[in-house]
């Protein structure tokens, strides 16, 4: 008989097999050392393709130890030193013995983990185990070295990573950066930020707590790799990540323009002025306002005032509306940047914060494109939305006129070459990571598919041609100028 296993209950079957505690992240390796994602497509090993598991992250305060098992290994320990201070050595009884209730102890931790994991039981008990992972997996977890030097990489692979393990990771960026000792930030009221964050993401194709780390872990990588710990101050560098952090809160899956031409409520209360940028910060300052989750609260009224006046430039500077006002002002200073200007550096933070939400295409081909994928989802969403109303239909969202090449070369085109240019000019070390030479490379993949692509409709009448043709050519701009959803 076979037997179907899904994504979930095979990973819990790794994690069995590894002996895995609960609170542990468990990560694959082929033989070359790359991360193999855990899935019922994975292919069948053998004895020259094999794959290696490992623990990445291990808990430091394993939840498995009951008030029981704490009283025999302190009675045992009592035990050893009455017996070696009368004997001299341990005897070899008391070392068995020791052995026997260590053994007992991985073995019911690994009884935990099969009754933590509930492996078959319905979704709907599956999904309480997920919600309860994220509150287990931000405990006091020690990351491998090896992560944590990925983590500050552009190349970082996020569809690797399961949400829970991704509070880790933020977690650690937090630590990593010294923020906890820069701004007596205690570890529960950050992990409690954190989650508090995470369930103010919505379930949408894009703009959900995934794109949030993305975004995150690319100006955190950009923060290392640029040097900005040695240019610029502790405080920049917090309003920087956090802003990342909170950029897209409670993102409703529609863009600026469908909020006011629909007129909704979020259009209404902002005045048609970047009402989802607004919105984020509203929800960002609201769960700060919360004393249990206030990593701020410990700071000055002039340092919450700064940090908070900081991070709603940069959450607002994401609103594509404004795109070229912020780079034009940069292309200005950066011949002359100075980082101990305080206009230089805001303009600066505002455009780490954009490179950081539209670096998608920076990332390698594997990474980049399912993110493609999910944003035309939402953008046909959108589309399927305003024909249903009656409303304008944003040109470059409409599935009936865009394909995914001319968008992703429009784009590249238009927004994401002209802002790295930019960028490289002022951190020269940018280039060498040839994020540039990788666009290019994009954009050569895009226009090959498109003209396949073209070379298979080339029997259609020349009308449909002409509408292709004006479609790709009405995409072209307004997509450059609307990614302000990315």
């Amino acid at each position: 008989m076979d037997i179907f296993l899904d994504k979930y209950c095979l990973k819990c079957l790794f994690y069995l097999a590894a002996e895995a505690g609960p609170h542990h992240i468990l990560k694959m390796y082929n033989t070359s050392g790359s991360v193999v994602n855990i899935s019922p497509r994975l292919q069948a090993n053998s004895v020259d393709s094999y794959y290696r598991l490992e623990v990445v992250a291990s808990d430091l305060q394993s939840e498995t130890n009951s008030p029981f098992f704490t009283v025999c290994v302190f009675r045992l320990r009592h035990l050893e030193d009455k017996v070696t201070e009368d004997v001299g050595k341990t005897p070899e009884i008391i070392c068995e013995l020791k052995s026997q209730v260590e053994a007992f102890k991985r073995k019911l931790e690994v009884l935990h983990t099969n009754k933590h994991f509930h492996l078959f039981l319905p979704s709907l008990s599956r999904a309480a185990f997920m919600l309860e992972s994220v509150l287990c997996c931000c405990s006091s977890l020690q990351v491998t070295e090896e992560v944590r030097e990925h983590l500050k990489t552009p190349i970082f692979d996020n569809w690797q990573w399961e949400e829970a393990e991704m509070l880790v990771l933020l977690q650690v960026m937090y630590t990593d950066l010294d923020f906890l000792t820069a701004f007596n930030i205690e570890l529960e009221v950050l992990q409690n930020f954190l989650f508090e964050v995470y369930c103010h993401y919505n379930n949408i194709p894009f703009h959900n707590f995934q794109h949030c780390f993305c975004v995150t872990q690319m100006m955190y990588g950009l923060i290392w790799l640029t040097d900005l710990r040695n240019k610029l101050g502790r405080t920049e560098l917090l309003i920087m990540l956090t802003s990342a952090l909170c950029h897209d809160l409670d993102h409703p899956g529609y863009n600026n323009v469908y909020q006011i031409n629909a007129q909704t409520d979020l259009a209404l209360r902002y005045n048609d002025i970047s009402p989802l940028e607004n919105h984020h910060c509203a929800v960002a300052f609201g769960i700060l306002a919360k004393p249990e989750c206030n990593i701020l609260k410990n700071l000055t009224t002039e340092q919450y005032k700064h940090i908070r006046g900081g991070m709603i430039k940069c959450i607002l500077a994401t609103d594509m509306a404004r795109h070229n006002e912020i780079l034009n002002k940069f292309k200005v200073m950066q011949p002359v940047f100075d980082f101990t200007n305080k206009d230089h550096k805001e303009v600066l933070m505002k455009i780490m914060v954009k490179v950081s939400d539209i670096s998608n295409e920076a990332r390698p081909m594997a990474v980049a494109e399912p993110w493609l994928d999910c944003l035309l989802q939402e953008f046909f969403n959108q589309s399927d939305t305003e024909k249903l109303k009656g409303l304008p239909v944003t040109p470059f969202m409409d599935r009936d006129k865009v394909s995914k090449p001319s968008s992703q070369t429009n784009f590249i085109r238009f927004v994401l070459l002209p802002l790295f240019t930019e960028l490289t000019k002022l951190f020269p070390c940018l280039q060498v990571k040839a994020f540039i030479h990788r666009f290019s490379s994009f954009i050569e993949s895009c226009l090959s598919e498109s003209e396949q692509d073209d070379n298979t409709e080339e029997d259609k009448g020349e009308e449909e041609e002409e509408e292709a043709s004006h479609s790709s050519l009405t995409a072209s701009v307004p997509f450059s100028s609307s990614v302000s959803e990315r």
